[in-house]
């Protein structure tokens, strides 16, 4: 393939979910609705983990990284997504696709990755409650952090290195909301079948494992606490129900993706608007309703607000 025409495709062309503008009015509406409630729900957990001292502790340390990791995730394509409703022609440079893919599947894996280290937090509480502090300490806090953020960026890096080299020198329509990685992929004018493989067994399988290890986790602590009944236990299980909610959504469509790649579209744009607007709503919301301490912090954060307001 010569020079020429690995640089013939300059942009892609975005399809989005819909040629109708009426209906492309509507779903900017409904769009920017959702990610402005993103936006301040998840700011919200961050702020009041941050300024509440009731809140220190390292399962809100985890829940308010979290939240931003939900936060830059639909950020990297909720915003664009929304602009393009009202373009007619939805176009996004080569690069600008590039680096959408690579943002979300950084803030993807690491978000898999603090999953792991928020049941882990949890193991920890539960099956060892007297060494919980000793264990969990600000040091094995920040590397479980620092972990998770190097294995998104390894985890993205690994398939956009070989990604970005592709040559797009024919077809540059994209039948989704943003570019997604297969298929983008599926444009290249060359033989792709070994960087498929690469991309299902990366996404698709660590997904997969990540999820069985969670699932036997949480498992384990369920009959904990089973064994030891107590008024504790409601609480515990309360705090589970949501971290297993929470689990479920985000490695549900995950799997289902890479478990059948380069499925029917009406599918892949389905599981791109869940992944980039619908879990990152529903998280700040699950963890809110289920949790009655970061619902006090809420009121106290929003009481102190309001009352500087009043004063000033």
């Amino acid at each position: 393939m010569n020079k020429a025409n690995r640089s013939s495709v300059s942009e892609f062309i975005l399809l989005g979910l819909s040629s109708s503008q009426e209906i492309q009015i509507f779903f900017f509406a409904i769009f920017f609705l959702v990610y402005v409630a993103i936006i301040v729900g998840n700011l919200l957990i961050v702020i009041s983990a941050i300024v509440d001292n009731h809140l220190h502790s390292p399962m809100y340390f985890f829940l308010a990284n979290l939240s931003f990791f939900d936060l830059c995730l639909s950020s990297a394509t909720t915003p664009k997504v929304i602009a393009d409703f009202l373009r007619k022609c939805k176009t996004i440079s080569l690069w600008g696709c590039m680096a959408q893919m690579f943002l979300v599947h950084f803030f993807g894996g690491g978000e898999m990755s603090l999953l792991i280290a928020m049941a882990m937090d949890r193991y920890v509480a539960i099956c060892k409650p007297l060494h919980y502090k000793t264990i969990m300490n600000r040091r094995a806090l920040i590397v479980l952090l620092l972990l998770s953020w190097a294995i998104g960026f390894v985890h993205t890096t690994s398939q956009m290195v070989f990604t970005a080299g592709l040559p797009f020198c024919g077809p540059n329509v994209v039948d989704s909301i943003f570019c997604d990685l297969p298929l983008v992929i599926k444009l290249a004018c060359t033989d792709t079948y070994t960087l498929e493989l690469l991309v299902i067994a990366n996404s698709g399988l660590l997904s997969l494992v990540c999820f069985i290890f969670l699932l036997i986790s949480y498992i384990v602590m369920l009959v904990t606490i089973w064994q030891h009944s107590s008024g504790a236990s409601s609480k515990a299980v309360s705090t589970l129900s949501a971290h297993i909610t929470v689990v479920t959504l985000f490695f549900g469509p995950t799997i289902f993706i890479y478990a059948f790649p380069f499925s029917s579209y009406s599918v892949d744009k389905f599981l791109s608007v869940f992944y980039s607007i619908i879990t990152p709503l529903l998280n700040p919301i699950i963890y809110t309703l289920r949790n009655q301490e970061m619902k006090a912090a809420m009121k106290r954060l929003s009481s102190q607000h309001l009352g500087s307001w009043f004063t000033s």
